[in-house]
């Protein structure tokens, strides 16, 4: 994938990790023009690179579609954060398949995962299979027995690991009707059974007004809040002075056609100026890949918002 949007001007040989590195633009083109020969292929490389593409972005928008629209959960009300160092290559062809409104690429896309797991919350998960029916009314003696030794196991564990604080605990069920294979899980509340119904029927499109309900496992998570990690624009890690040079324009392939587009460092936008595509941002741990449609700026967080127009 990285010789196809190489191939395609997507990745800019000379803006690779942030200017560090220098992409070899010819060897790509001599080494996949001879695979394309010994194959028999008559398609040009750009037709080639394309097609790459396309089939990577069906992929991604299918695994999409498994956690939104097979969950009853509608793309148009939600963002699309792009991670990774080549999330943002293919992040705004996805939003634009799905309708997603709005991009995400987060300061320091390429290391928001060693990010994340320095400025986390601790978590431990807890669970125990119970398979209790129940009909109209929670057996909350049980269930409280049942939470009470979870904890235990908890305030066990977080002090033989040396977490000091104050935990949050949140319990949850896995409850299905009777003769299902499935399960959903909905928090524990008086109220539990109820919402148990109504994200079935908002899940599914239908419920049962007579049939039994079980409670599948319980689970325990209990959190400790960690200290907050502020990413700001001062901290986005602005280049030495000429390290990649100024803006300028370049041709990239997009939708079968090449388009002059706007080759731009991600540390020289300015923030809440308003930007349009076609463009590209680099940066050293990522390159985000802007279409025509669509319109993009920096906030005071230092994500990179992008918006189709």
């Amino acid at each position: 994938m990285t010789d196809a949007n190489l191939l395609l001007g997507r990745l800019h040989p000379t803006r690779f990790l942030g200017g560090d590195f220098t992409l070899d633009l010819d060897r790509t083109r001599r080494t996949t023009k001879e695979w394309l020969k010994k194959n028999g292929s008559n398609l040009s490389l750009e037709k080639f690179a394309a097609g790459m593409i396309r089939v990577v972005n069906a992929t991604m928008e299918k695994a999409i579609r498994v956690v939104s629209i097979e969950r009853g959960r509608d793309p148009r009300q939600f963002a699309l954060v792009a991670f990774g160092g080549a999330g943002g290559l293919h992040a705004c062809a996805l939003a634009d398949a799905l309708s997603i409104p709005n991009v995400i690429v987060p300061a320091f896309p390429g290391a928001l995962s060693a990010l994340g797991i320095l400025a986390s919350d601790v978590v431990k998960d807890y669970s125990r299979t119970v398979l209790w029916r129940v009909s109209r009314e929670l057996p909350t003696t049980k269930l409280n027995r049942e939470f009470a030794a979870l904890e235990l196991m908890a305030t066990r564990d977080f002090r033989d690991e040396s977490w000091k604080g104050r935990r949050i605990y949140r319990r949850s069920i896995d409850l299905r009707y009777r003769g299902q294979g499935y399960e959903l899980n909905v928090p524990l509340t008086k109220d539990m059974l109820r919402d148990f119904e109504q994200e079935h029927q908002r899940r599914y499109g239908y419920k049962y007004a007579d049939r039994e309900i079980e409670l599948v496992t319980l689970r325990l998570r209990p959190v400790l809040k960690s200290t907050p990690v502020h990413v700001g624009t001062a901290a986005s890690g602005r280049p030495r002075e000429g390290q990649l040079g100024r803006p300028f324009e370049s041709l990239v392939h997009f939708e079968d056609k090449s388009l002059k587009t706007k080759i731009l460092s991600r540390e020289d936008l300015q923030p809440r100026k308003k930007y349009s595509g076609p463009a590209i941002v680099t940066e050293y741990s990522a390159t985000t890949v802007i279409p025509t449609r669509m319109q993009f700026h920096i906030d005071k967080a230092a994500n990179l918002i992008i918006r189709l127009r």
